[in-house]
């Protein structure tokens, strides 16, 4: 039986990756002004320099995960067309989609009894979990089986490095990461967080530093330590507008060690309205996250 590997729009994929790679995507939504936006969309371009300007003038924007009609409608259409799925979600640390995709999944199991359904939490946001799904599909293309595809995403997704920098304390303050003092003494003082997701998926402070440079010299330093194979990997970049930080990244990455490609995109208005304008981050496979 063949099958289809879905993800959500929180995966922050290039509208030319989600072709090229064949995937199913499910959006989650976002709030402006009371009114509700779709986090993706087939051949509809994200606006994303209206999001974060919108963003950088504290427009209270507002996010919600994946309702189980949702997952319901899109797995049903996967199933129709007479494939099985792979659903790898975004983090259970930060979302409860992957709850809800798996109780979807559960109740149409015994629907369709014969078929695979299979749903993997990736403890992963932002291109970290694109990276998990275009690994994911190299194996499929390899011919690899769902449960292989499954079990190698099981088996790897806490190699899935994250680490990421912001540029403006008050999203994380707002969203309760940081207190209100830290954000304002951060603020005054110029010190940048660089942050990480942990085993559990959730965002963890790891260090301070002083200056947005020093902060995105951070992210490189951390990846020369943990990354492996690099000549054989293909490193994605992600940023809430702030394009000359990722490209500055991907040029000292260059510079100091051998990779295969990199592939930088937008972080999405999903993930960005916690994040905020000035984020930047770093994805790869590692030792451990």
């Amino acid at each position: 039986m063949s099958y289809r590997i879905i993800t959500d729009s929180c995966a922050n994929l290039t509208d030319e990756l989600i072709e090229s790679l064949d995937l199913d995507i499910i959006p989650l939504s976002y709030y402006i002004g009371g009114k509700e936006y779709i986090g993706y969309q087939k051949g509809v371009p994200t606006d994303y320099k209206t999001f974060y300007d919108l963003a950088r003038k504290r427009e209270k924007i507002t996010t919600s995960q994946i309702t189980y009609e949702a997952f319901e409608k899109a797995f049903t259409e996967v199933l129709e067309t007479g494939n099985d799925f792979l659903y790898i979600g975004f983090s259970s640390g930060l979302s409860g989609s992957y709850q809800a995709a798996l109780r979807v999944a559960n109740d149409l199991q015994k629907k369709y009894p014969d078929r695979k359904m299979m749903v993997v939490d990736s403890l992963c946001a932002s291109m970290g979990q694109g990276l998990l799904v275009y690994h994911a599909v190299q194996r499929k293309n390899e011919g690899k089986s769902l449960e292989e595809v499954a079990k190698w995403v099981e088996d790897n997704k806490l190699r899935l490095v994250h680490w990421f920098t912001v540029d403006d304390l008050f999203f994380l303050k707002r969203g309760g990461r940081v207190s209100a003092t830290s954000a304002v003494a951060g603020t005054i003082l110029g010190i940048k967080p660089v942050l990480h997701v942990d085993d559990e998926g959730h965002l963890i402070l790891m260090e301070k530093v002083r200056g947005r440079k020093a902060s995105l010299n951070a992210l490189i330093n951390h990846m020369i330590e943990t990354i492996q194979d690099a000549a054989q990997q293909v490193i994605f970049i992600s940023h809430g507008d702030c394009i000359e930080d990722a490209k500055y990244i991907a040029e000292k990455i260059k510079q100091s060690i051998k990779v295969k490609d990199i592939i930088i995109n937008y972080i999405d208005p999903v993930i960005g309205a916690h994040s905020g304008p000035g984020t930047a981050a770093l994805f790869f496979l590692g030792s451990k996250r």
